[in-house]
């Protein structure tokens, strides 16, 4: 079973709306797919489905973890999709104990003989228990959009995946262990948090502790998809990240593609269809179908990236930015040309979307202010790698 968690560092990315479709992509590709909606205290997956608001949820299971999670399941009006509601009803689902996180992974990783593709749609943030669900498998994808703050936050949200694979592999007692509590308490400065200056500390006083680590981490290779993007530039928020990546944390991440921002994606929500199966032609469809091909065309099992099939998926993902956007202004001329949209309706659009510019312009200004303002001080990580 191929099991992929999706993630972002922030919420508002169209995180689920990537779950819900390439669900019904594989689904209609002959896969047997589960999609789970672990969005713990904002479920909303179902609503992107096209699904009614569920009975049952996660949250009936992690209230009686040895009931029959057989119960939680529920089949959608697509063949070969099948659905795990969340739950918003139920306190305390998004703060999961320990014995509800295992108890639930050892559920999720049982439909293997019933399943071909596990989705597990996951919350925004940080919290222990999301990172430890990106690391049930080693080809997570985490969904950002051009915001300054989304790629911010889905740096961030890498960085603590290592972080927190690090307290996994290293074990209370080790030297390993104890370095990395050192480092947490004493707030040394964000120079300290550089896995590149850190492994070779760790190598030092606790080799096998470094050996386990670096075995780990050459399985895990996340995948990056760049959502909601205006323009073909944009596209070039992932290099900063993919950047970031290599340089602070010794991670090699491959861009999987690009899907633009679409106002049909609303109606195709109030239609109650997901976006694929409204309209399949659209470019935000297609550009989905594109990131599932990806998917199902890589290996299911441990692989390892080079350089060149890094620089090969970001070079491509650009491709594509460029071919869409090309074929979102020839759809913007046929409008124009079929009295379907009037020169004024163009106009309105583009005024609105400067004022959305300007807007985030001046949103990107604040935070680098505040950005350089926390440097200025002696800005000190947090740790909520732990």
């Amino acid at each position: 079973m191929r099991i992929i968690p999706v993630a972002s560092g922030k919420g508002g990315v169209g995180k689920s709306l990537m779950v819900a479709n390439l669900g019904v992509v594989f689904a209609k590709s002959g896969q047997r797919v589960v999609v789970a909606d672990l969005d713990l205290g904002a479920s909303n997956l179902h609503l992107v489905l096209g699904h009614q608001s569920p009975k049952v949820g996660i949250g009936t299971f992690l209230n009686d973890t040895r009931s029959d999670f057989s119960n939680v399941i529920v089949d959608t009006d697509i063949p070969g999709l099948r659905f795990i509601p969340g739950d918003t009803e139920i306190p305390g689902t998004a703060n999961l104990r320990v014995s509800q996180r295992n108890a639930l992974c050892k559920r999720l990783l049982a439909l293997k003989d019933e399943a071909d593709i596990l989705l597990i749609d996951l919350g925004a943030g940080t919290h222990q228990s999301i990172l430890d669900f990106f690391l049930l498998s080693g080809q997570g994808i985490v969904v950002t959009s051009p915001a300054v703050t989304a790629v911010l936050n889905a740096y961030v949200f890498l960085k603590n995946t290592v972080f927190r694979l690090m307290y996994t592999v290293f074990a209370k007692g080790t030297k390993a262990y104890a370095y990395l509590e050192q480092i947490r308490k004493d707030g040394s400065g964000p120079q300290k948090l550089y896995i590149p200056r850190v492994l070779p500390e760790i190598k030092q006083i606790d080799p096998i502790s470094h050996e386990k680590f670096m075995t780990r981490i050459s399985q895990l290779h996340p995948r990056l998809v760049t959502n909601m993007i205006e323009d073909p530039k944009d596209v070039e928020v992932a290099m900063k990240i993919r950047r970031s990546c290599e340089e602070y944390l010794d991670l090699k991440i491959e861009h999987l593609g690009v899907a633009y921002r679409d106002s049909l994606q609303d109606t195709a929500l109030a239609s109650r269809l997901p976006v694929t199966i409204y309209k399949p032609q659209s470019i935000l469809a297609q550009g989905i179908y594109r990131i599932a091909e990806k998917i199902l065309k890589s290996p299911e099992d441990q692989f390892t990236l080079n350089d060149q099939d890094i620089d090969d998926s970001f070079v491509e993902a650009g491709a594509e930015a460029e071919i869409d956007f090309e074929s979102k202004m020839e759809y913007v001329e046929e409008l124009l040309h079929s009295g379907a949209m009037t020169q004024g309706d163009l106009v309105e659009t583009v005024k609105t979307q400067q004022l959305e510019i300007s807007k985030l312009k001046k949103e990107n200004n604040f935070l680098k202010l505040k950005l350089s303002q926390a440097m200025a001080q002696g800005f000190k990580p947090t740790a909520s790698y732990k």
